[in-house]
């Protein structure tokens, strides 16, 4: 019997500590934290990134060489294009002027359904879903209405909506970086997904609060404040953002466009820079880094050629399954670093880019199936609690459960038979 060589028990070695490495981090981010310390999901992603390096996994260079620095340049230039608007006040108006329009109950939950949604397809959800809670939640309140379903539609509207382009939640970012796919033909793709999805949101949510929706009475005609903005700003950053929307459908780097974009928003005389850099989410763009590298390090020593190909072997090329997979892996570590987990096996199927927009479609739908399934859920429950509004487990999951069901059967199908 022939003892492996000492090469072979290394690189059995490296894989064992490979796989300790990413299961250790994906538990923490399962999770939330470490349990007794404190470490979140970013400190949980640069620990594993910093592990693999470290025990020798991969190389400095090559853990530098696994971060796409093109999603990093997207998602940061986006960050800064985001916060130009909502302390521009644009947010604020935008919600005054079609929100408040509204005259019966109905009609304002449509209302908030199709902006939460349009907005979010085109500008981050999490922060559609920052902005729009308070707003929303005041204008309820003065109307003395049940808050909870105008909640639910803020929350799964913007998770919906932005299914449908690269630059509407991280996870697009990232599958856009990774497939190469032109921001037009995404949209093309996603956006009949989406916007089925926004009309069954606001079906539902009538649906299963009938008491709120089904009634004759009308809001008074005047129900909105004075609405505070910065016209100056306003009007810049509006119009920064239509030509980048413009340049991306155009077929230009929607990395390159993001980062100018946001750099020229920079160049002001009316907003401080310290105000905009605090509306960055760094956290997240760190968790990003770490999980590039911890991801990477795991198909260098562990997916080769051969496990790959016996994984796809189980049908991944099927919309069904994948869509399955992917919501289920979605929901157990969150969308982005299922996303990440993915690449290697979606990279080998035979029609790559009809399974990196399944992939896109079913992480972010997967996010409306608990109230804990997307970051734009919990902020809309966070900001909530902080004006004495608790949104329930229950409340969210007997509307998010049989929407995420139809959706992503519906974009499974819709991929399946229309797009390839």
């Amino acid at each position: 019997m022939q003892l492996p060589s000492m090469e072979a028990l290394r690189a059995n070695a490296t894989a064992i500590v490979a796989v300790a490495i990413f299961a250790g981090t994906y538990l923490v981010i399962a999770v939330g934290k470490l349990p007794g310390y404190h470490l979140d999901r970013a400190g949980a992603a640069l620990l594993g990134a910093s592990l693999m390096v470290g025990a020798g996994v991969m190389s400095l260079d090559q853990a530098y060489r696994a971060i796409d620095f093109d999603t990093i340049a997207l998602l940061f230039g986006m960050m800064i294009v985001v916060a130009n608007l909502r302390l521009s006040g644009f947010f604020r108006l935008v919600n005054g002027w079609v929100v408040t329009r509204a005259r019966h109950p109905l009609v304002l939950l449509t209302s908030i359904v199709l902006v939460a949604g349009a907005l979010s397809a085109f500008l981050v959800n999490d922060t559609i879903c920052l902005v729009m809670t308070p707003l929303v939640l005041d204008l309820v309140t003065r109307l003395k209405r049940d808050p909870i379903p105008y909640l639910l539609a803020i929350a799964m509207a913007s998770n919906v909506g932005s299914t449908a382009t690269i630059t509407g939640n991280p996870q697009n970012m990232i599958i856009g970086g990774l497939s190469h796919i032109p921001y037009g033909s995404f949209a093309g793709a996603l956006w009949p997904v989406a916007a089925v999805g926004l009309f069954l949101t606001a079906l539902l949510i009538a649906f299963i609060h009938r008491g709120e929706f089904f009634t004759r009475e009308h809001f008074p005609a005047a129900v909105a404040g004075p609405v505070r903005y910065h016209r100056p700003l306003v009007v810049k950053s509006s119009l920064v953002t239509v030509a980048m929307v413009i340049l991306f459908f155009a077929g230009q780097p929607v990395a390159k466009v993001a980062i100018v974009g946001g750099a020229l928003l920079l160049f002001t005389r009316r907003l401080k820079p310290e105000k905009v850099y605090s509306e960055i989410d760094w956290t997240l763009l760190l968790m990003f880094v770490g999980l590039f590298i911890v991801v990477a390090g795991l198909e260098a020593t562990v997916l080769t050629q051969e496990v790959v190909e016996r994984i796809g072997r189980l049908h991944l090329d099927a919309a069904p399954v994948l869509s399955l997979i992917t919501a289920g892996l979605s929901n157990l570590v969150s969308n982005v670093p299922a996303v990440l987990v993915l690449k290697p096996f979606v990279a080998n199927l035979q029609d790559p880019e009809r399974a990196w927009l399944l992939v896109a479609m079913a992480s972010t739908l997967a996010g409306n199936l608990t109230l804990v399934g997307s970051v734009a859920n919990l902020i809309v429950a966070q900001r909530a609690r902080s004006h004495g509004v608790t949104l329930g487990f229950w409340a969210y999951f007997k509307v998010g459960a049989p929407l995420t069901v139809l959706t992503i059967l519906f974009g499974a199908w819709w991929l399946q038979s229309a797009v390839g």
